[in-house]
């Protein structure tokens, strides 16, 4: 399976029509046609069906779809990290973050490295923790900015000194908005809209003291920023950590003697990074030896 007719797959898909793949790509209708079914044939299963003028993915087709971009993003990602000379830092660096209040923390570090060398650049990739730690593993990501209760012992990573603050985010007409704390009681059976992330949802069940199937739970969300634009037009209130956003018409509160929470930047140990990627994590370690970060 080569690189070249996975690219011609993921413009069949997204094209959903041969003539106008083949148009996008400089062949022929005929060459690509024949592409696809060798493609088909190589993998022993079906890759699109035929509805009126439109090809459409199949199940298997979806996943090889998803799975040819990954290999894709990782063979061009490897290129990059490849082609830069040893002797000068540059490149760039991935990192995952969740929306912290700690990527403050970070930013300053990622500025003062970018100081030393403007040859590297940062992509950052925000999602949940699940995400970021997936794609960490499978080499999407150099490293995550995380909550510190995930399982340490496959990683290297530095704690970071901002406390991240629970509470609900709410209405300044709600009836709970003047309250200087949120207690579990007041809100058993309210509409909540939770973080599908799985460690926010355990946090906020073991402070609530019941499980998470009795909850009255309106929403999920992955972004706060959506998250907020529910609670404003009424969908309930959103369970999220504290940010420096301010939401107008909202007010965030914070819970009652909610566990305290911290973030690591974290990345796995004995890997060959490139030679940017390497020096930064010697950068942010020294930076935590010399200055207790």
């Amino acid at each position: 399976m080569e690189l070249r007719i996975l690219k011609y797959f993921l413009m069949i898909a997204k094209e959903e029509n041969i003539t106008k793949a083949a148009k996008s790509l400089y062949i022929t209708q005929p060459t690509l046609s024949r592409q696809l079914a060798q493609l088909e044939e190589e993998l022993g299963v079906k890759l699109f069906t035929r509805s009126n003028r439109k090809i459409l993915l199949t199940d298997d087709g979806e996943f090889l779809q998803r799975r040819a971009r990954e290999i894709l993003y990782l063979t061009e990602k490897t290129k990059k990290e490849l082609s830069y000379d040893n002797e000068i830092v540059a490149g760039e660096i991935s990192i995952g973050c969740g929306e912290f209040l700690g990527m403050n923390e970070l930013a300053k570090l990622l500025s003062e490295f970018q100081e030393k060398y403007p040859n590297v650049k940062f992509d950052i990739y925000s999602g949940t923790a699940e995400d970021i730690i997936y794609r960490i593993e499978h080499g999407f990501l150099d490293m995550g900015l995380v909550f510190d209760y995930i399982n340490k012992e496959k990683y290297k990573f530095i704690r970071l000194k901002q406390i991240e603050e629970w509470g609900l985010l709410v209405r300044k007409d709600h009836k709970l908005a003047s309250n200087k704390f949120i207690y579990p009681e007041e809100i058993k059976k309210e509409s909540v809209i939770i973080s599908k992330n799985k460690l926010i949802q355990n946090e906020f069940t073991n402070w609530m003291g019941i499980p998470m199937e009795k909850l009255n739970v309106g929403a999920t969300f992955t972004l706060v920023y959506n998250a907020a634009m529910m609670v404003k037009n009424g969908m309930g209130m959103a369970v999220c950590l504290k940010l420096e956003n301010n939401f107008e018409d909202l007010k965030f509160i914070p819970f009652y003697k909610a566990a305290i929470s911290k973030t690591i930047l974290a990345w796995k140990p004995c890997l060959k990074y490139s030679v940017a990627t390497e020096k930064f994590i010697k950068f942010i370690e020294e930076k935590r030896n010399a200055t207790n970060f």
